[in-house]
């Protein structure tokens, strides 16, 4: 297993820092707060002009043809930049489901709307329940042909007022069924939520929604199961990214900010905190991308998702640690909105409980383990 990056990673990360640091400045990310939307459409464009939604579409439907540790390197530096909008949730949760479901047709038809830009896609997974198993699929799902009819609710989904399409997971009589759902119909209504991250985060009730049948009926926990994999590690590498730039920014702070005459990073108290931030930040990176490299390198089923549950378990709760290090290190400064620290710690406890805080993975881990 090697850990380090290629040649075109190394590109891949360099060229999406310096567009992300000009693009995605402080002030985008507290704009798009602010806008109802949630993402700017001109950045959204420049990203697609550079490959990045197409980047695990292959060729012939318009994409990079790259692999998914890729995408996690390109993840990093967004959560780097707190880069705001639906590049996960078009990816990770339109892609990847068409990807890894779709016919011949609806790859023909979706994949290189995605790669363009044109289309944005999320994922409708999560209930009232909140659960991200196979029982919390309660919606109902009446499936003639290849049309799905859809009622019931969903909620905590990503930027789904944006969104032209949602995956939908609908139970049913044969089991778990995906559908591809235009959301612009009366069948959908989609309502924002207010969040601590100040994210696009909203329910939405299907009420006879219909769409076209992705994959076959009853057989879409397993195709669930694998996005899920990908979605998760792709929330942990976001987690790694804003977690880095929490620590620079406090150790910057810790070497400017003066006190009783000198640094406050001169203090062993302060060092120690710094200390285990990087700590953290490390390992986060280290066990995020080896769950990586087992999804991307088709290891067996059982590692990987073992190697999946470690990493968010760990990540979300190590990244938990480094924001409040960072808190804790700015003092009453950092608990203003004025101040961009809040920011990371903030959008930290989105990314946390997203597919499963560290209680829910340490469970499953356990289970693997046969403990």
């Amino acid at each position: 297993m090697d850990l380090g990056l290629t040649e075109t990673q190394e590109l891949l990360k360099n060229a999406a820092r310096e567009f992300l640091e000009h693009e995605c400045t402080e002030a985008h990310v507290r704009a798009m707060e602010e806008d109802e939307r949630g993402y700017s459409p001109a950045m959204w464009r420049q990203m697609a002009e550079q490959g990045w939604q197409g980047l695990l579409i292959p060729p012939e439907h318009g994409g990079a043809g790259l692999g998914f540790t890729d995408l996690v390197v390109l993840i990093e530096e967004m959560g780097r930049a707190l880069l705001p909008g639906p590049f996960i949730p078009t990816v990770l949760g339109g892609a990847v489901p068409i990807l890894e479901a779709g016919s011949d047709a609806q790859r023909r038809d979706h994949l290189p709307r995605i790669a363009s830009g044109e289309s944005i896609f999320t994922l409708a997974l999560t209930e009232p329940s909140a659960r991200f198993d196979e029982p919390g699929v309660q919606t109902r799902a009446e499936v003639a042909g290849t049309q799905v009819t859809l009622t019931g609710t969903k909620l905590f989904i990503a930027d789904a007022q944006v969104a032209d399409y949602l995956v939908v997971a609908g139970r049913s009589a044969r089991g778990v069924t995906l559908a591809i759902v235009p959301a612009r119909q009366p069948g959908v209504r989609i309502t924002p939520l207010s969040t601590i991250a100040r994210d696009k985060q909203c329910e939405v009730v299907l009420d006879g929604a219909t769409g076209e049948l992705l994959g076959v009926e009853g057989g879409g926990w397993p195709v669930l199961e694998r996005v899920i994999d990908r979605y998760t590690v792709a929330e942990c590498a976001y987690l790694v990214g804003l977690a880095q730039m929490d620590f620079e920014i406090t150790v910057d702070y810790a070497k400017e900010r003066v006190q009783f005459g000198r640094p406050i990073g001169s203090f062993q108290a302060i060092q120690h905190k710094c200390a285990e931030m990087v700590t953290d930040v490390d390992g986060c990176r280290f066990i995020t991308y080896k769950a990586a490299w087992a999804l991307a390198t088709g290891q067996p089923e059982a590692e990987t998702r073992l190697a999946v549950h470690m990493a968010k378990a760990w990540t979300s709760e190590a990244s938990r640690r480094v924001v409040a290090h960072g808190q804790q290190i700015h003092g009453g400064i950092g608990y203003t909105r004025d101040y961009k620290i809040q920011l990371f710690f903030r959008r930290q406890k989105r990314g946390e409980v997203a597919f499963g805080d560290a209680d829910y993975h340490r469970e499953l881990v356990a289970r693997r383990i046969g403990v």
